[in-house]
């Protein structure tokens, strides 16, 4: 069956996959709430009825500030099925940017999740009098909850004015608006259309080894497109999704449904791979050697090409033996996880998929819809260290200054209300990133920088901090980094350290802390951070190497401003939040 409006995708679930009753489930009260085909269809029908009942026209904004939840996937098909447009926004952003991005909208409901988001941003929704109404998915004392939305719509069936609004919505009309989590100012609004996003499921739903048989944990944030996108890839295949309580609970939920697929950002892979090398290293003897053994056989694994006869003996031995571990950690079933929102190091994508653990890279932006490029699992549609071939369909093409264009059916109709801002971003039908990239001799896309993150010395050299970067937090010593030195004479850097991995290392040594403070500002441990960041300085040239450094004694968070929601980095903020700090590395 064709998809050609999001919301179809719900009929075509009915006419191509077998009833089950798990399409959607959320953890409620520590019990999975499953939820069947049924359900899903009547409950966005109902909101659809009751939208229109309250006066929502094609074309309304409305709002989602939620967890992931079988909800929001309620609401977003009961949004669309009126042609009304979806705005999820993130529940971690700043009181200004709920302000801007509701009045922007010119939002007319509002549905949160609970009384935790309720005393967060209600003083925030009671201001704005563009909003008529909030709705809660959780119950919370003051406000609707959901189930008087839904007995609105029980109330107001008219499946014949549904069926006519379904009808006149076209696959080029705005399906959703997206305020980027962006590193500097107000977030821009981009409207994606239902065949934006579409385009993407069908050039990328091939991809993924999974079948309706399959199990799905998300627990990304559905309000990014990345993660939403592939939601509806997910729906689109017919697999069964599982979203996460929350960050604290991945470890346990994975454990709970034994997912085969999942989507991810390198950070949490990074994480996982330095808790698996600690616990590595407090073995002792045999057990000891055969571990990191495995691991460094892992290392060397090829993407790009078969791996010879005796490295895939070596390997069998290792899975047996170690690898076997790993692949429980991840519940025992995964077939794939796709990461993306950043650069992957090639070291993770190799151990992880010689662990078999399949990992695939992919790249993209929100004004695209996300994706651009994507590695698979088929010979010749992979190569460590880049993301893989552009989609089919999408066209790409490097600029004279290095940065990376595209063009096709997923870019994005605009930003919203900013015809300056679209003008400057899409140039005669080519969207500029602000990426830097290569597409090498076997047709791969690499990325080398961000267009504004690259900067250059007083000595007239480029420096891109981010393969710096990428590279030191190889290290178990380094959890967080920030390459420095624009219009200074040398590269320096700001780090946070893995805490965890440092506390260990300085009670073998013997050294005496009670707090991450008196960790970093004691002498033996700086000096063993200089030590590796000597080590990783003899890998680059003179321009990129590290002469100077600092130790920050706490983890950059969304909620401490240093990084996106996404978990990208905030680089003008962190270098205005810290201007002390780096000052004094240039003096």
């Amino acid at each position: 069956m064709e998809v050609t409006r999001i919301f179809e995708l719900l009929s075509r679930y009915e006419k191509c996959f077998k009833p089950k009753d798990d399409v959607l489930a959320g953890k409620e009260n520590g019990v999975w709430v499953k939820h069947d085909l049924a359900k899903y269809q009547k409950t966005a029908n109902y909101i659809s009825y009751a939208l229109t009942s309250l006066g929502i026209k094609k074309g309304d904004k409305i709002a989602t500030i939620s967890n992931n939840r079988p909800e929001w996937n309620f609401v977003d098909m009961g949004i669309m099925q009126i042609g009304a447009i979806h705005v999820p926004i993130y529940p971690t952003i700043s009181a200004d940017d709920y302000q801007y991005i509701l009045k922007h909208a010119n939002v007319k409901y509002v549905f949160v999740a609970d009384k935790v988001l309720i005393r967060k941003i209600g003083h925030i929704l009671e201001s704005i009098h563009n909003i008529q109404g909030v709705y809660t998915f959780s119950e919370v004392e003051g406000y609707k909850h959901f189930n008087e939305l839904i007995k609105i719509g029980e109330d107001n069936i008219n499946e014949t004015e549904l069926a006519k609004i379904k009808k006149s919505i076209s696959k080029d009309d705005v399906a959703t608006l997206i305020y980027t989590s962006g590193t500097t100012g107000f977030p821009k609004g981009v409207m994606l259309s239902h065949d934006n996003i579409l385009s993407n499921v069908r050039a990328v739903f091939k991809i993924f080894p999974v079948d309706e048989t399959s199990r799905g944990l998300s627990y990304l944030p559905l309000c990014h497109v990345y993660e939403r996108m592939v939601n509806y890839v997910l729906q689109y295949k017919g697999v069964s999704i599982y979203y996460a309580e929350n960050m604290a609970t991945i470890v346990d939920n994975i454990q709970d449904i034994k997912p085969h697929i999942m989507t991810t950002v390198p950070r949490l892979l990074e994480k996982v791979y330095d808790k698996i090398m600690a616990k590595g290293r407090k073995l002792s003897g045999i057990q000891k050697q055969i571990f990191f053994w495995a691991v460094n056989l892992g290392l060397s694994y090829q993407f790009d090409k078969p791996n010879r006869f005796l490295y895939n003996a070596q390997l069998r031995i290792a899975n047996k033996l170690v690898f076997s571990k790993w692949r429980e950690a991840f519940g025992g079933n995964m077939r794939s996880i796709v990461s993306g929102g950043a650069a992957l190091q090639p070291r993770l994508a190799q151990v992880y998929n010689a662990a078999g653990i399949p990992v695939v890279e992919g790249y993209g932006m929100t004004e695209s819809s996300p994706v651009i490029a994507v590695n698979t699992f088929e010979v010749g549609q992979r190569k460590i260290g880049t993301v893989g071939p552009p989609l089919v369909g999408v066209k790409v093409k490097i600029s004279n200054t290095g940065e990376i264009l595209v063009m096709g059916p997923n870019v994005m109709q605009g930003y919203y209300h900013d015809q300056e801002m679209t003008d400057q971003t899409i140039i005669n039908g080519w969207l500029h990133t602000g990426d830097v990239g290569l597409v090498d001799e076997d047709g791969m896309l690499k990325i080398t920088g961000r267009v504004k993150e690259i900067f250059k010395t007083s000595m007239g050299k480029y420096i891109s901090p981010v393969l710096i970067e990428n590279k030191i937090k190889e290290s178990p010593f380094f959890d967080q980094i920030i390459v420095l030195g624009e219009n200074k004479k040398f590269a320096a850097a700001l780090i946070v350290p893995d805490f965890e991995h440092l506390a260990s290392w300085c009670k073998i040594k013997g050294i005496e802390f009670t707090t991450n403070q008196e960790m970093i500002t004691n002498k033996v441990v700086r000096d063993r951070f200089k030590r590796e960041i000597d080590c990783f300085n003899k890998q680059f040239g003179d321009t990129d190497k590290i002469k100077k450094f600092d130790l920050i004694d706490h983890e950059w968070t969304i909620d401490s401003g240093e990084i996106t929601a996404n978990l990208k980095l905030k680089r003008s903020y962190i270098q205005k939040k810290y201007t002390k700090e780096i000052d004094s590395l240039f003096v």
